[in-house]
């Protein structure tokens, strides 16, 4: 039973990286990295949920959802800026538990990252699949309803959804510069659609559609964090790209915490407006931000918005791609997997195999799952993720004191407590079923895991990390 709990050393970690068939390159600048960010969480956490969060949940209460959500994020982030110092490679949280709490461990929170960076490119597709079919029918083209919706509002499979997946699939495989300069140009059209939202979405509220502030309560507003959650899932993705970073020690804490303190302030800015401009119970639409400006009688607003969103919302299919393909990689790179699945591209160093698994599992959520089961599936993922990391920093400070830091988290018993506690909170407050849903999806790693990973890790063999 001990050897379920194998760890791995930080200098094994940083070893592996060094192996030529499972090599990564540098490509990412301090700018692209702080895009990547940006790229990675904002999309369909805040051009879509906002308004049914607000409608079947919050009410214009959803601005304290939001910063309830933005605290405990900002807390987590402050534990994987301090692993990520330490340990510049590629996994993320799969990586830093299998260093500090264990195979098993890791492999769970592995197996919750993949779930999580998966479902919410998946989430996202769908969200962009509603933007596409609102602009096409805006120039008179439309499509057959059963061919833009889900099986359980009436469609057959969301054609959308999946083409945007083979776009993003398209960049995906050119390798990491181009997904990095893809990132920049993308996440520039959402930071630019939610800027122009807030310019002239200003001008139309009435403080009035503010009361009651919290209708459902305190209940719904904490049910409402939970799922706006998803508006921050996504960041930690910049920790499974350590490896094709360029001085990752000092560009990963200022892009990390800069930008989730950015986000937070935007995503309560755009909450609070559109909850100003709309009755609540009336957003519950694909589209809130659009929806809110034609509500005005501002139609040109709204269309422009609704391209920047079509080509912002790639973004962050393209950021949580890559760190669902990342992980993946670094999990067969261990043995806990396939090793094939980890072998790169010679000429663009990019994990092939690992990237079409990824593709291919997202097309089949998107195109026939709703936006509101996928959203609750990636957050409960990323939340017993986060959750998990949070306790390895604080493990690895008793087990790994003398381990140079070059960046340690303030306060970590407060933080982490913080981080935790309100992980666990936010997984309580997600529907039972979605609960199940997860567990489920628990245990069928654990047969995987025991059946082929726990046999064929790198750690359990003579050549350990290699």
């Amino acid at each position: 039973m001990a050897n379920f709990f194998r760890k791995k050393s930080i200098e094994q970690a940083n070893k592996i990286t060094e192996v030529e068939r499972f090599k990564l390159k540098r490509e990412l600048g301090s700018l692209q990295l702080l895009l990547y960010v940006l790229g990675a969480t904002i999309g369909a956490g805040i051009f879509v949920l906002p308004g049914t969060t607000a409608a079947l949940h919050a009410g214009p209460g959803v601005v304290v959802s939001f910063l309830i959500g933005g605290l405990v994020t900002i807390a987590v982030g402050l534990a994987y800026v301090e692993f990520a110092a330490m340990a510049p490679v590629a996994g993320s949280a799969y990586t830093y538990s299998y260093i500090a709490l264990g195979e098993i461990i890791a492999w769970i929170i592995g197996w919750d990252l993949l779930l999580e960076f998966i479902v919410i490119s998946s989430t996202v597709a769908v969200g962009w699949s509603g933007y596409v079919n609102s602009f096409l029918q805006s120039v008179g083209i439309h499509l057959p309803g059963v061919l833009t919706k889900d099986i359980a509002h009436g469609g057959i499979v969301n054609l959308p959804a999946v083409a945007g997946w083979l776009i993003v699939a398209w960049i995906a495989m050119s390798g990491i510069k181009n997904v990095g300069r893809s990132n920049m140009l993308f996440t520039a059209a959402k930071v630019g659609a939610i800027i122009l939202f807030l310019a002239i979405g200003t001008f139309h509220v009435n403080p009035i559609n503010w009361t009651p502030f919290t209708p459902f309560g305190w209940s719904g507003v904490m049910a409402g964090a939970a799922l706006v959650f998803f508006a921050f899932t996504g960041f930690d993705g910049v920790t499974t790209v350590m490896e094709e970073v360029k001085n990752p020690q000092k560009t990963i804490p200022k892009a990390l915490i800069g930008g989730l303190s950015v986000l937070t302030l935007i995503y309560a800015l755009v909450a609070l407006v559109l909850t100003g401009i709309v009755p609540f119970p009336e957003l519950d639409v694909p589209n809130p931000t659009v929806y809110a400006l034609q509500s005005v009688g501002i139609q040109w607003g709204g269309a422009i918005i609704a391209v920047s969103v079509i080509f912002g919302l790639l973004a962050t299919m393209i950021a949580n791609t890559t760190s669902a393909t990342r992980v993946l990689f670094a999990m067969s790179r261990d043995g806990l997997l396939p090793e094939r699945i980890a072998q790169t591209n010679k000429k663009t160093g990019v994990p092939v195999l690992s990237t079409i698994i990824v593709v291919g599992t997202g097309i089949l959520l998107s195109g026939f799952l709703s936006i509101g089961e996928l959203a609750e599936f990636a957050n409960i993922g990323g939340l017993t993720a986060f959750a998990l990391t949070t306790v390895s920093v604080v493990v690895l400070r008793y087990t790994r004191p003398d381990q140079p830091r070059i960046f340690k988290v303030p306060a970590l018993w407060l933080v982490a407590t913080v981080g935790v506690g309100g992980c666990i909170v936010l997984i309580f407050s997600l529907p039972p079923f979605t609960i199940v849903r997860f567990l489920i999806w628990l245990a069928l790693g654990l047969v995987i895991y025991i059946g082929y990973g726990y046999k064929h890790a790198k750690m359990g063999s003579d050549n350990e990390n290699l």
